[in-house]
């Protein structure tokens, strides 16, 4: 996908662009993503932007979107206190404030990898524990991508910095699987390098 066509078919009023990926980020790669978030928000008349608000590849997405209008910028939180001081100038959505019995779509969609059923099961139960907490930043992610029937609009479209050697794995990995069931377009580093050129 060119940088162009992907301009034409996805900037469009509403639409919400999930920028996000590991936290370990190639020293040769963290000038990239700040570059490519500020391509984006100065390219795009119309997008959000949305991530998880995570060390590495989130923060250094949101850098770049923040250079040209960090009003643009908005994170969802595993809790309200996360990573607070990072995230003053984004629009933040807090898991605290879902109601997640009230949206069972985001615990069948966190729940789809089997081996995560019964910790999202125990959190959304209200069992909340150093073992549970893991359920949290999965329900995050998974909020990031579908949204909520209460008011959080879903992505359009994302953007990951994946780790290539071990593509899919982790956090990242659960959230691309997210965007595959719900039909939510996404690349990777290998396509939108080519942007920057």
């Amino acid at each position: 996908m060119q940088f162009s066509d992907f301009i034409g078919r996805y900037d469009k009023p509403g639409i919400v662009i999930l920028l996000e990926g590991k936290r370990k980020v190639l020293p040769e790669d963290k000038s990239l993503l700040p570059a490519l978030g500020e391509k984006l928000c100065m390219e795009m008349k119309y997008a959000r932007f949305r991530s998880g608000n995570a060390t590495g590849a989130d923060e250094l997405f949101a850098e770049g979107i923040s250079r040209v209008d960090a009003g643009r910028m908005e994170v969802i939180l595993p809790y309200s206190g996360h990573r607070k001081k990072n995230a003053e100038a984004y629009h933040r959505h807090s898991l605290d404030e879902i109601n997640l019995a009230a949206e069972p779509e985001i615990a069948w969609h966190t729940s789809v990898n089997r081996k995560n059923k019964k910790l999202i099961d125990d959190f959304v139960g209200g069992i909340s524990n150093n073992v549970t907490i893991k359920a949290a930043y999965l329900l995050r992610d998974t909020v990031k991508v579908i949204g909520t029937q209460s008011g959080i609009p879903p992505a359009g479209f994302a953007l990951f910095y994946d780790d290539l050697l071990n593509p899919g794995s982790g956090g990242t990995g659960h959230t691309m699987m997210v965007c595959k069931n719900s039909n939510v377009p996404f690349v990777d580093q290998t396509i939108w390098r080519l942007w920057l050129k």
